[in-house]
């Protein structure tokens, strides 16, 4: 039995198969969560709108509001970290869902156990690090700053809405400014050693450049081509 504290961080499972929700919840449970659940996405977005969740499990195929329709409804207030489920293993929607804001992907069916340590590496990518804290003025270059104590980041005095793993990812390559990153390095630093496609990172990169390019900054990451990336120009 998991004894609640007032510090358990909740988690929102959105899913219309009650078996996957109770697999998800039991899961979750032990390994210290808080659990609430929806069924499809137009509840979900209900839900959201009443609390602050430190995750949303969503699954892609449901009734009423999909959720990648949900995710890019969510998207439009909230930088709530979101780990889809699927049961297709198409790669479109894998590129899609990690386009449209998404945080993470796994497939149906998948091992409860990597669920919750992937979970559990989004959860720390919005946990304050000290080590990013103590090269806080190193954070900048250019029209670009990012705070890492508020997990803020600006271009010139406009601030930017990164989601975890993108701030996560912009950071790291800020904090190693003249660094050139293998897809590889980035994988290790952002997912803490969990496997990702080199497709995940290159989304989140282009993301990352979308919403710095609406706020006038064009050169803000660098591609090496064949190579990886590096913290650009920012001027």
């Amino acid at each position: 039995m998991v004894i609640k504290s007032v510090a358990t961080k909740t988690v929102l499972i959105v899913d219309d198969d009650p078996h996957i929700i109770e697999v998800l919840r039991f899961a979750l449970e032990k390994a210290g969560f808080a659990v609430e659940e929806a069924a499809n996405g137009r509840q979900a977005l209900e839900k959201t709108q009443g609390r602050q969740y430190a995750l949303i499990v969503l699954d892609i195929t449901m009734p009423e509001m999909d959720g990648l329709e949900m995710c890019r409804q969510l998207r439009k207030t909230s930088e709530i970290p979101v780990l889809f489920l699927s049961s297709r293993d198409d790669e479109i929607d894998r590129i899609v869902g990690l386009e449209i804001g998404g945080d993470d992907y796994v497939t149906k069916p998948f091992s409860p156990r990597e669920l919750v340590a992937r979970v559990q590496a989004i959860l720390k990518r919005t946990a304050p690090k000290p080590m990013l804290a103590d090269r806080q003025k190193l954070l900048q270059k250019g029209s670009l700053r990012v705070d890492p104590e508020r997990y803020a980041a600006f271009w010139v005095n406009e601030p930017v809405t990164l989601t975890a793993t993108e701030f996560m990812l912009l950071a790291a390559l800020l904090a190693s400014p003249e660094k050139v990153f293998s897809r590889d390095a980035l994988m290790d630093d952002v997912y803490a050693g969990l496997a990702v496609s080199d497709r995940t990172i290159d989304s989140h990169i282009r993301r990352i450049r979308q919403k710095f390019a609406a706020a006038g900054g064009e050169d803000v990451i660098e591609t090496l081509h064949g190579i990886g990336y590096k913290c650009g120009s920012c001027k």
